[in-house]
C-alpha cells in the first residue's frame, strides 16, 4: 500500500513570467492512480504560518501570506508569487509533515510534491518558496513526534538552503549527493555533501550511496528519515548532469529505504525536482520511484515479521 499525500493545490496555473511548469504534479498522480497498485490519497492541511515562521524570517513569510514578494526575489524563486502559489506552497508545506506522521504509522509514506531544498530564511530560490524539509523537521521535533532527522537529499542539485536552514543543529543531519558542477554555483555546507563529477552512472552513484548513507544511519542514529527523491540524476533530464537510468534510480531509492526500514527508521519522501519537455515521462518517473519505495517497505516488513 503507497499512501501518498496530495491536494488540489498542488496545481497552479503557468506563470505568466518564468519556465516552470506544474503540469508533473496532476501527471505524477494519473501515474500512479493508472498503475493499478493498491494506494491511498491523503489531503493535507495549509501550513500554519507560525510553523513557517519558525524557519523562515517573519518579513519574508509575510511578503509571500500578502502576495507582495519583490521581483528580484521572485527573480530569484523563478516564477511569481501569486495567490495561487501561495495556496500551493502552503499545502505543499503541511504535506511533508503529514507524509511523515503517516510515515511513523506505516513506514513509508511519499508526498507528491515539495523537496524544497533551495528556499533560505529571507527568500526563495530555485523553483522553491518555503523548504518544506526543514520547516518540517523543526515541527516535528518541537512536537515531540521525532528526535534526531535525516534528511536524505539525492537530488542532482545541491540541497543548500536545507543546509543553511538546519545548520549547528545537532539534532538534524543533512546529506546532499549531487551534482558538484551543477546548481547552485556557491554551495552551502551540509552536514554531509557528496559532490559527483558529471556523468556518474548507476553503479557509480550506488557505490557513492553505499560509502556514506549507512554510516550516518549507525553513527547519527535517526528516529525518522526525510528523503528528497528528485528524479534529476537521470540521464534524460533537461536540468542534470548524471548519468542514471530508470533502473538506477529505482535502486537508489529502494536502497534509501531499506537502509532506514531496517533499522525500524520510517522514512517520508518528497517528490524533489524532475526536468524534461515530455511531462509525462518525468511524471512516470516519479510515480515509479514511489511505487518502488512503497514496494520496498512492505518487503522489509516481511522480511523483518
Amino acid at each position: 500500500m503507497l499512501h501518498v499525500v496530495h491536494h488540489a493545490d498542488y496545481m497552479a496555473p503557468q506563470p505568466t513570467r518564468g519556465t516552470f511548469k506544474f503540469d508533473k504534479y496532476y501527471l505524477v498522480m494519473e501515474e500512479l492512480r493508472a498503475s493499478g497498485a493498491p494506494i491511498t490519497e491523503h489531503a493535507p492541511d495549509p501550513c500554519p504560518r507560525e510553523w513557517l515562521e519558525a524557519v523562515h524570517d517573519p518579513d519574508y513569510v509575510d511578503e509571500v501570506f500578502r502576495v507582495a514578494v519583490p521581483r528580484e526575489k521572485e527573480r530569484r524563486i523563478g516564477f511569481p508569487v501569486t495567490t495561487r502559489i501561495r495556496d500551493r506552497v502552503r499545502h505543499t508545506n503541511g504535506g511533508t509533515w503529514l507524509a511523515a506522521r503517516l510515515a511513523m504509522e506505516h513506514g513509508y509514506a511519499a508526498n507528491s510534491a515539495a523537496g524544497s531544498h533551495h528556499a533560505l530564511a529571507d527568500t526563495g530560490a530555485g523553483y522553491c518558496v518555503f523548504n518544506d524539509l526543514a520547516v518540517a523537521s523543526n515541527r516535528l521535533i518541537a512536537e515531540g513526534q521525532a528526535h534526531r532527522i535525516l534528511i536524505v537529499d539525492c537530488d542532482v542539485h545541491q540541497g543548500d538552503g536545507t543546509a543553511s536552514l538546519t545548520a549547528g543543529r545537532e539534532d538534524i543531519f543533512t546529506l546532499s549527493l549531487h551534482a558538484e558542477k551543477n546548481f547552485p554555483v556557491r554551495k552551502a555546507r551540509s552536514s554531509r555533501d557528496v559532490g559527483l563529477p558529471d556523468g556518474v552512472d548507476d553503479d557509480g552513484y550506488m557505490e557513492a550511496l553505499d560509502t556514506h548513507l549507512p554510516d550516518i544511519m549507525h553513527q547519527f542514529a535517526p528516529d525518522l528519515v526525510l528523503y528528497q527523491a528528485g528524479v534529476d540524476p537521470h540521464v534524460e533530464d533537461k536540468l542534470g548532469r548524471l548519468a542514471l537510468t530508470d533502473e538506477g534510480l529505482q535502486r537508489r531509492d529502494r536502497f534509501v529505504v531499506r537502509q532506514a526500514r531496517q533499522r525500524g527508521v520510517p522514512v517520508a519522501s518528497a517528490l524533489g525536482g524532475g526536468y524534461g519537455d515530455d511531462q509525462r515521462a518525468v511524471a512516470a518517473r516519479h510515480a515509479r520511484s514511489m511505487l518502488a519505495m512503497a514496494d520496498e517497505n512492505m518487503r522489509v516488513s516481511r522480511d523483518f515479521d
